[in-house]
Formats: structure tokens, C-alpha cells, sequence
């Protein structure tokens, strides 16, 4: 039996089950919204999970899932080794934002990533310790700021609205998930004019190891790996 997560609720619940249903294959919870089993039809050998956006990459890692659906952001930041434990299956085409460094939007000689460095140095040379920066993609962030060779920061985490935390004073820049931009303007905050951290998207992924298992019905959706 295929095991196929998908998240459990809202839009990018009801934008997946669309998906599916464009390719011949419909999908359904169950009648009760406590429960976290749905019904599939149009495939044999396919049960439907539900589960939260956040607990697909885990789940999908540790074999507990052949298939799930989930953002990229999500599949990137929880699995360090991701490639060896998952294959990316297909953009869907739905789910759409990008992770981004924003600063305060009365920084005016910061506009890019290098502006962004010179102050950081500068702060820690006035205040005595690393600026810091709310996020919950610790491993993102970091790794994407060591490319680019900015070093005098810190990461606080921030699991709820990350863009308050410069308003709050707990940060002094955020990396954060946006889609529009609109929540991180309405909070004075801009985004540097750099290219974006990462793109992501809902994306149909596999469990690496599955991937025999699957590929029929890969095949079925049009999708074949």
C-alpha cells in the first residue's frame, strides 16, 4: 500500500485534492474533520493521510509515507541531507513564496545584501553584541548568509509572527516566508534587493527509497520519475 500525505487543512489542502483531480485520481477526508484519513479513488493500492504541511518532510524521511505533499521551504530546512532521503517528484504549480531578508524599512542605506553586512559589522561594533535576525529556516538562513560571507549576526528563533519582531525589539531584521510582501510592509519592513533565499512551492515529493514502489502510479498522474 502507497501511503500519500497531503496537508491536513485550508487552501493548500483543497488546491492538492484539485491537483489530483485533474489527473484522474480524486481525493476526500473524512466525514468527520478529527480524523486524519481521507478516501481515495481512481487509484489502486493509494491510502491518503492527512497530516500538517510541517510533518510531511519528516514523515516522508523516516519511510512512514512513500508520497507527500509539501513546500519546498519545508522539505529544504528540516532535512539536512534531503536529496539522500527524498526525491522531488514535480512542482504543482500552487503554493507559491519566496523566503527573504527584510530590514526595517527606515534603513535607507540598506538596499542589498552588501549595505547589509557593512551594518551588521557596525552594529556589533556599537552595541557588543550580533545583530539579530527572527526565523524559523535556521538552516536556510545560515547557510545562505555564509555563501554570500556575512558573518556578524545571530538567529533568534521565531515560530509565530516574525514580522512583529522588530516592531517587539526582540530582532532587528527577519527572514521570513512571503508571498506578496504585504504583511512585511504594513510592519515597516522591506526586503532587500537581493534574489530571494529560496522559491518554493507545493511539491509532490517521494520517499527515496520507495521510489520502485511508486512509479506506477507516478506514472498514473502523468508524473513518472
Amino acid at each position: 500500500m502507497i501511503r500519500l500525505g497531503v496537508p491536513s487543512k485550508g487552501r493548500l489542502m483543497e488546491q492538492t485534492f484539485d491537483w489530483f483531480a485533474s489527473r484522474g485520481v480524486a481525493l476526500s477526508r473524512s466525514i468527520s474533520d478529527r480524523e486524519y484519513a481521507g478516501r481515495v479513488e481512481g487509484a489502486e493500492g493509494v491510502s491518503l493521510v492527512l497530516l500538517s504541511a510541517g510533518e510531511i518532510p519528516r514523515e516522508l524521511a523516516a519511510g512512514r509515507i512513500e508520497l507527500g505533499v509539501t513546500g519546498t521551504d519545508l522539505v529544504r530546512e528540516k532535512l539536512a541531507g534531503w536529496r539522500s532521503d527524498v526525491a522531488e517528484i514535480a512542482p504543482m504549480g500552487f503554493g507559491h513564496a519566496d523566503l527573504i531578508l527584510a530590514v526595517p524599512e527606515c534603513w535607507r542605506d540598506c538596499e542589498d545584501l552588501d549595505d547589509f553586512a557593512s551594518i551588521a559589522r557596525d552594529f556589533r561594533a556599537v552595541h557588543g553584541f550580533r545583530l539579530r535576525i527572527a526565523t524559523k529556516y535556521h538552516r536556510l538562513v545560515r547557510a545562505w548568509l555564509a555563501h554570500h560571507e556575512v558573518a556578524d549576526y545571530q538567529l533568534v528563533d521565531s515560530q509565530g509572527a516574525t514580522e512583529g519582531t522588530v516592531a517587539n525589539q526582540t530582532a532587528e531584521a527577519v527572514a521570513d516566508i512571503t508571498s506578496s510582501g504585504e504583511t512585511l510592509r504594513a510592519n515597516n519592513l522591506k526586503i532587500l534587493g537581493e534574489e530571494p533565499i529560496l522559491r518554493s512551492q507545493a511539491t509532490l515529493f517521494a520517499n527515496r527509497a520507495a521510489l520502485g514502489d511508486v512509479r506506477p502510479f507516478l506514472a498514473q498522474l502523468g508524473v513518472a520519475n
